[in-house]
């Protein structure tokens, strides 16, 4: 069961902001937060919006994280550790009020936790491009990992190719795809109205029970054993399962006694922390091109909420619980400290 949630309704003298904790698994809480700078090669942001990754912060809200893996999970500019108290998150759009002179007033993406507004060095920050609205801006940490999925999955014009799992991660990799002539692409998922999000994004979609078979190659992001058996199932011989799931402290169970071997199959895990394939590029040149490429209107499909930042603690725990069904749940924040 999730707790009940809390607010802080008044700041401390000198708290002048506020943060989302995960105070412990399955409660969240607005703490204040004192903001001293920014000194010399710093800036602060003023956030504007915020996303919600609901896979990954909601196996963190409840405490799933292996502790073999606390270490590897950690965000930029989290604080805390886990299970709690811990401040985690990573889809941040706000707008530069003090710093570098080139930087002021421009709107900015940072991969930081939600809060108000916030310091960090003015390397952590990548402007927004124009013909990107600052909302949509928040989906660029989701690009950027599909962008390095396709970097790891090499895909070919003619190749046919499944994305089992029509989440945040799963549709951008789909858009991306549908980018590439001759490519055939079919976005996977139980959830019969992911039909219409697959529309909008230029893909097919099926279900698991007539999704076809016989692909080059599958992207797995359902995060579930049954997802993943399915990314096998529909692999012709030798093709390649690329798989983008974090399935935190949860078993996976796979059927290998069949036509595993016999037909060659590969599983290949992504991970956005590395570069693929790509030494030349660093991660501030990745983020950089996955908030150009949000200059599509397509991607505005996947913002399927908004809420007000002092409502997060409880936006958790109704994504966490499943009661708001989302893609991509925004936060909107007030415009004054």
């Amino acid at each position: 069961m999730w707790g009940v949630t809390s607010r802080t309704e008044t700041a401390p003298p000198g708290f002048t902001e506020a943060a989302f904790w995960v105070r412990a698994p399955g409660h969240g809480e607005i703490r204040p937060v004192a903001l001293a700078g920014p000194d010399v090669g710093e800036v602060r942001v003023r956030t504007r919006h915020s996303g919600v990754s609901r896979g990954t912060e909601t196996l963190v809200f409840r405490g799933g994280v292996p502790e073999s893996q606390r270490e590897e999970m950690r965000a930029p500019f989290q604080d805390g550790s886990f299970p709690g108290p811990v401040k985690y998150g990573y889809l941040s759009v706000g707008v530069v009020e003090a710093g570098p002179d080139p930087l002021l007033g421009r709107t900015v993406f940072c991969l930081h936790p939600h809060q108000t507004a916030y310091v960090v060095p003015a390397s952590a920050v990548v402007e927004v491009p124009d013909g990107v609205p600052a909302r949509r801006a928040v989906l660029a940490g989701t690009v950027e990992t599909a962008l390095n999925a396709l970097w790891d999955l090499g895909p070919l014009v003619g190749d046919r190719v499944a994305v089992v799992g029509a989440g945040m991660v799963g549709c951008c990799v789909a858009r991306l795809l549908a980018g590439i002539p001759e490519l055939e692409v079919t976005l996977v998922d139980v959830d019969e109205s992911r039909a219409g999000v697959a529309e909008r994004l230029g893909v097919a979609f099926a279900t698991p029970g007539d999704a076809p078979g016989g692909r080059d190659a599958v992207v797995h992001t359902s995060a579930s054993a049954a997802g993943l058996q399915l990314s096998l199932d529909l692999l012709e011989p030798e093709g390649t399962v690329l798989d983008l799931s974090w399935y935190g402290d949860r078993g996976v169970d796979l059927r290998l006694g069949g036509a595993f071997h016999s037909r060659r199959l590969r599983i290949r895990s992504s991970q956005v922390g590395v570069v693929a394939g790509r030494s030349r590029r660093t991660h501030t040149d990745r983020l950089a091109m996955a908030l150009r490429v949000l200059r599509d209107p397509a991607y505005d499909v996947l913002l399927t909420g908004e809420s007000d930042f002092a409502d997060l603690p409880d936006v958790l725990v109704a994504l966490a619980s499943g009661e708001l069904p989302a893609l991509c749940h925004t936060i909107r924040y007030p415009q004054e400290a």
